[in-house]
């Protein structure tokens, strides 16, 4: 469905908008879209995030317009944006890049300890950003967030796989369990499995 990204190409028409923020989902929708591809041509800033960009979708951007083109990372609990990368070409996935003001990031192993460039680990963000914990959630707050042993307050464990690459920004790997994103919302391949499990079984019970 086109809807959204129509309403959305109107108003930058109309009210001559010149950034525009939305997932990678949206963005593959728009530059599909002949008149709202067109549209793109009027930005001066393109941000995009909540999934992975991959390098075919950069490529279409960045030939429907002349915006900075800026591949933009962070979960929810570290208050949305961690990292932004300026995408000057096609990647075959983007790196998400360096981490915003008053932000830090860690790729770590199992140990907590800092890898090598280069050597995949677990992504962790410190900072002002990260949030509390989860509420009423005492045992999951435990589990994502985490002492920082680089500084002062709580680091929080993304769950996604990083590296840092040799021109010391972050590349990104992918997720560390089952976890996806569909148009920047979460899903966990786990509890579809039980819901479907719990079908069968409740059928299989009448």
């Amino acid at each position: 469905c086109l809807v959204g990204s129509e309403m959305c190409i109107r108003d930058r028409v109309r009210y001559k908008v010149s950034h525009l923020q939305c997932t990678p989902s949206m963005a593959q929708m728009i530059v599909m879209d002949d008149s709202a591809r067109h549209a793109l041509g009027g930005l001066k800033e393109l941000m995009v995030g909540g999934e992975a960009l991959p390098g075919a979708l950069a490529t279409d951007l960045m030939r429907a317009t002349s915006a900075r083109l800026q591949n933009m990372y962070g979960p929810t609990e570290t208050t949305i944006w961690s990292t932004t990368h300026e995408v000057p070409q096609a990647e075959r996935t983007s790196a998400i890049g360096t981490p915003i003001a008053n932000t830090q990031a860690y790729v770590l192993d199992e140990c907590l300890s800092q890898v090598a460039a280069g050597v995949p680990g677990g992504l962790y963000i410190a900072g002002d950003g990260v949030t509390q914990g989860y509420w009423n959630r005492a045992a999951m707050t435990a589990e994502r967030f985490v002492d920082n042993p680089f500084g002062a307050g709580k680091m929080y464990r993304t769950g996604d796989l990083a590296a840092w690459l040799e021109d010391g920004t972050l590349g990104f790997i992918g997720r560390a369990d089952d976890q996806v994103k569909i148009r920047g919302h979460r899903i966990e391949l786990g509890a579809v499995s039980y819901t479907h499990l719990r079908a069968h079984e409740t059928r299989g019970n009448l």
